[in-house]
């Protein structure tokens, strides 16, 4: 399979220069376009993700430092580095630039040697990073969210639902009968029976959504802006879609317990406590089936 280059947006009102620079660049990176800062700052939110911005300092109604700071004051964004392009660098410009979050300058005339360099200088810390982020973040086996980003995130997500006075719904669940696999077929199979669940999670929630590995076969999935019904015909959604699996020919189930932010959760350990109490009412009950924690709270 070929690898995925690196994406890098280009932001320039002057033509030439976008063409200057894309001539440089094209034929290492994938390369967007913006001719205003609007623009921009509208394409480093959309596919393919930025993974670096050369950002032209001079533009009509925007300029470059504006577009700068916007993009360092987003969570969303922040995480871009900028590269300043400009004619006209004085010390007190390129202090300022530093400043909002820049990486780098490269200075007009452009120096090919000198953007390809800098360029892949940062390009490099950027994967790097990412790299880094997603060791820390993911769970080594099922490539899902690990314990450690679930409750970084759902304290962040459960402060702005409380805000706004907004639903949102946690998900448990737990592979059935999971030890017997284990004892039965080995390690290895149980491994791959966890992969193929956390996949069949991962392809079917939605990309404001969130799945992690809690702990040995259970999982959390949050699903934002999701009332009661709408989180138990996605519970039921997912249960179904687990027994049709059979992973490595074996037939596997899972329980799930809900809970939702009806109620006023002190923090996110409290709702997830819910979810887990719903989880094991419905292993007790006979698994592989759905339940809701405060129905009626």
């Amino acid at each position: 399979m070929q690898e995925k280059k690196p994406v890098i947006m280009i932001v320039d009102d002057v033509a030439t220069n976008v063409q200057a620079l894309a001539s440089i660049l094209k034929d290492d990176y994938t390369l967007k376009v913006a001719t205003n800062g609007q623009t921009a700052l509208k394409l480093s939110l959309q596919d393919p993700i930025p993974d670096l911005i050369l950002l032209d300092v001079q533009m009509p109604g925007m300029s470059g430092f504006d577009v700068c700071k916007i993009l360092k004051s987003k969570d969303s964004t922040k995480g871009i580095p900028v590269i300043f392009v400009t004619g006209n660098v004085s010390d007190g410009s390129e202090e300022l630039g530093l400043k909002l979050g820049a990486v780098d300058y490269i200075t007009k005339p452009i120096k090919e040697a000198i953007v390809k360099a800098r360029v892949k200088t940062h390009i490099d810390l950027k994967l790097m990073s990412d790299n880094l982020f997603s060791l820390a973040m993911n769970d080594a086996l099922t490539s899902v969210y690990n314990r450690h980003f679930l409750f970084n995130e759902a304290e962040r997500i459960l402060s702005r639902y409380r805000r706004n006075k907004e639903q949102f719904s946690v998900i448990m669940l737990d592979i059935d009968h999971f030890k017997s696999i284990n004892d039965k077929h080995g390690h290895q199979v149980g491994d791959e029976v966890l992969q193929a669940i956390a996949n069949e999670l991962k392809i079917s929630i939605r990309s404001g959504d969130l799945v992690a590995r809690y702990g040995g076969e259970e999982f959390v999935v949050i699903l934002t802006d999701c009332d009661l019904i709408l989180a138990e015909e996605k519970a039921e959604y997912l249960r179904a879609s687990i027994e049709k699996l059979n992973p490595n020919g074996l037939k596997v189930t899972s329980s799930f317990g809900i809970a939702v932010s009806d109620r006023k959760y002190i923090d996110f350990d409290e709702m997830l406590k819910d979810a887990d109490d719903a989880l094991y009412e419905a292993k007790d009950s006979g698994r592989n089936r759905v339940v809701v924690k405060n129905r009626f709270l």
